[in-house]
């Protein structure tokens, strides 16, 4: 195999690959890539807020995310595309990047393990971008499945930096109840208090939009204002239809 370049130690690399020259002069470990190795990546970047583990219809937004992962993974290896995901925590080390089925099965194996309930260490979707950028080299794919609330807190620079390295898209994922609520009084437990929202209320209402429908069209328009492209998936979405758009935006990236 032919030598292409050195890129920082991974978990999950070949330690006999090492490159032992790049290791002593830097002070960190670094691993050696090969012609035969550099396929394309596709690495999924997962939200696990505790937001996410919620839904009104038919599925949390945490299990949908999980489905569309699985899809996007079964895509990734279908195009030839190594595999890996990664959330926001310090405890755990990202699922390497892998090919073949063997790859995809790792990865659903993650999506199911940290979408069943809400991880006690998520340090957040700006810890798993930071993760991102170190594991991910220039022209890789990154599949983000996130709630707008969470992108909302990452700033420009993290975002930009990936859209302007990668292929990235971001599936957003939504409750009907969130962008479409019910005009009536609906009760909701704080803690040991119990409150009513009266959402037939125009002021109420027009904040309610704006916490959710406003947010997801504002980060829409910010990540595509970077260049990433969206996709904005709600709980209730059918399986063709949750093929379909993840199918049409890797479509209108080719």
């Amino acid at each position: 195999m032919e030598y292409a370049e050195s890129r920082p130690y991974a978990h999950g690399d070949d330690a006999r690959h090492i490159d032992w020259r790049l290791t002593a002069r830097s002070g960190k470990p670094h691993t050696k890539l090969f012609q035969s190795e550099r396929e394309r990546t596709a690495l999924l970047i997962v939200d696990t807020a505790p937001v996410l583990y919620f839904g009104t219809r038919v599925r949390f937004k945490s299990v949908q995310a999980a489905r569309a992962g699985a899809i996007a993974a079964w895509a990734a290896q279908r195009r030839g595309d190594r595999v890996g995901a990664l959330r926001g925590t310090t405890a755990q080390a990202p699922i390497p990047p892998q090919g073949g089925a063997r790859g995809v099965l790792r990865v659903l194996d993650a999506l199911v393990r940290w979408y069943t309930q809400p991880p006690a260490d998520d340090a957040g979707l700006a810890h798993a971008l930071d993760a991102a950028a170190r594991l991910l080299h220039p022209g890789a794919s990154a599949i983000v499945l996130a709630d707008a609330g969470s992108l909302a807190a990452v700033d420009d620079g993290r975002l930009a930096a990936l859209a302007a390295r990668h292929d990235v898209l971001v599936v957003l994922l939504t409750d009907p109840l969130e962008t479409t609520p019910p005009r009536e009084r609906l009760p909701f437990a704080l803690g040991d208090a119990r409150i009513e929202l009266d959402l037939d209320a125009a002021v109420t209402r027009a904040r309610w939009q704006r916490a959710f429908r406003g947010e997801l069209e504002v980060q829409t328009q910010r990540l595509r204002g970077m260049g990433a492209r969206t996709c904005i998936l709600v709980t209730d979405t059918a399986d063709d239809s949750l093929l379909a758009a993840l199918v049409d935006h890797r479509r209108a990236a080719a």
